[in-house]
């Protein structure tokens, strides 16, 4: 089966879930999979970290004391205490499965809602393939798809945007590949200060997604890399990769003319390149 890569906020854990699935947004601290075309259950997981060494083992033991239906289960290599209750909702029956895992200071809950009667053999697979990331290593960059949390970021920044090309120029943006002449004059015309980082990196955002809409195959992406998290973009599984936080900022910062439409032509021909 195919499977996505998913690396939490903060980069605690990573896990991998059906191709088909996506995930969405949830209450805070908790992180929602299932399959929006053809639902077969959904998975939550949330991850707490302590002080104590034994934090999971002891949230697993406190578990075991508190829920008399519980048990102790092994799913590969971790260790569970596993329980499920029964529901009906709107005249529908439903089964939710609950495990605890974890280990050393980081616990970890997981629940797998279904029709009842269904099988819970997906979310075994997810808990399977858990991992958590030590956070006094540096690890590789790894380049997974878009989280909830960096399609947040995107949306609020590329609503900025347009509002203030809206603003300035009074022109609408609609994500066209004739819209790289609006932002160019926000960067030409000196509306905003060279060290006001939001701003460009909002333009930036602006600028991929013309990106996105004008060559098939570019999607955006969440890179990890150590502390840093953001949205980038990517063509197909390729390395053809761009930074739109990054693009427009970095040169004027560094006090560099940045012609966008040279950008686009730049990128568009590494995408030929590739195809």
């Amino acid at each position: 089966m195919e499977t996505k890569k998913y690396i939490s906020p903060g980069g605690w854990f990573s896990l991998e879930y059906p191709g088909q699935w996506n995930e969405f947004e949830d209450e805070e601290c908790s992180f929602l999979f299932y399959d929006p075309e053809k639902w077969s259950g959904n998975f939550r997981i949330s991850a707490f970290k302590d002080s104590s060494a034994d934090f999971a083992e002891q949230c697993m033991i406190d578990e075991m004391k508190s829920n008399k239906l519980s048990s102790s289960v092994k799913i590969k290599d971790w260790k569970c205490v596993y329980s499920c209750e029964s529901f009906t909702e709107k005249g529908d029956s439903y089964d939710s499965h609950f495990w605890m895992t974890g280990e050393g200071n980081v616990s970890i809950e997981c629940s797998f809602t279904v029709k009842a009667g269904e099988s819970k053999e997906i979310a075994e697979s997810i808990i399977a393939s858990l991992a958590l990331r030590p956070d006094n290593k540096k690890l590789p960059m790894e380049v997974i798809p878009i989280r909830v949390l960096e399609i947040n970021r995107v949306n609020e920044a590329y609503d900025w945007a347009v509002s203030a090309i809206k603003d300035k120029l009074k022109k609408d943006f609609t994500s066209s590949r004739q819209d790289i002449v609006s932002l160019q004059k926000m960067i030409d015309e000196g509306r905003f200060n060279s060290d006001q980082k939001d701003c460009w990196s909002s333009f930036g955002i602006a600028f991929g997604t013309i990106l996105v809409n004008e060559m098939d195959g570019m999607d955006w992406v969440t890179v990890v890399d150590g502390k840093k998290e953001f949205p980038a973009l990517r063509f197909n599984d390729t390395s053809v990769m761009v930074y739109p936080t990054e693009l427009i900022w970095e040169k004027i910062h560094q006090g560099i003319k940045c012609d966008l439409k040279c950008e686009f032509e730049s990128i568009y021909h590494q995408v030929e390149e590739v195809l």
